[in-house]
């Protein structure tokens, strides 16, 4: 269902004094969007509707982040709306030099980072048993072998230090470039290189032995 701009930002809340009311779900809508720089101009004058466009543009990949750092579905959409509502909040110390996609993730990574140290524990429990593994056949057979390969790799992934978790997620997954990584977790691009390539190891080596 295509929501207008209005009808969106009723369903987000948020006054200029930093209170979000966030929806049970998440939500789509298929306007397109212009420049994001306005919008985030917009929407640091306090413009609701603004914002609710930049939460539409960026909300699934940040669920998708988080709900891999943590492997919960319903923790994963609470915390993706406490990074809107820190996003909302932060809006007037964001600058145009960076680059907003990359300063939402710094945002996320910081809240799964605090839940997962709150969990006293820095590995991501597996994903719950109803995750959704996408079929690769036509057969049951390679059906079953590919929801073993990727429940295979969700372990592997799930065993990962959570510092190269979140770096391999947001290369891998998500596509950023060293320096856009680099700038969302706030780390020297040697130390993103790093830690991908441990983690790429580390996945690797778990597929060997599962093929042994």
């Amino acid at each position: 269902m295509r929501l207008s701009a209005a009808r969106l930002a009723s369903r987000y809340r948020c006054s200029i004094a930093g209170t979000c009311s966030f929806p049970d779900r998440l939500i789509t809508v298929t306007d397109e969007l212009p420049d994001e720089r306005e919008w985030v101009r917009l929407a640091q004058a306090g413009d609701r509707v603004a914002f609710a466009h930049l939460v539409r543009r960026h909300q699934d990949a940040v669920h998708r982040f988080i709900l891999r750092m943590l492997g919960s579905h319903e923790e994963a959409l609470e915390l993706t709306q406490d990074t809107f509502i820190k996003v909302w909040q932060a809006l007037p110390q964001w600058q145009p030099q960076a680059l907003f996609k990359t300063w939402i993730y710094r945002i996320a990574s910081n809240t799964a980072m605090d839940a997962l140290r709150r969990r006293k524990i820095v590995e991501m429990v597996p994903l719950e048993e109803d995750y959704d593994a996408p079929a690769s056949g036509p057969g049951p057979e390679m059906q079953l072998q590919s929801r073993q390969r990727l429940q295979l790799l969700e372990a592997a992934l799930a065993a990962l230090p959570a510092e190269q978790r979140e770096v391999i997620l947001l290369r891998e997954i998500e596509g950023l470039s060293y320096a856009e990584i680099s700038g969302a977790l706030n780390v020297h691009e040697g130390t993103v290189k790093s830690r991908l390539a441990r983690a790429r190891e580390t996945l690797a080596s778990a597929v060997r032995e599962s093929e042994t």
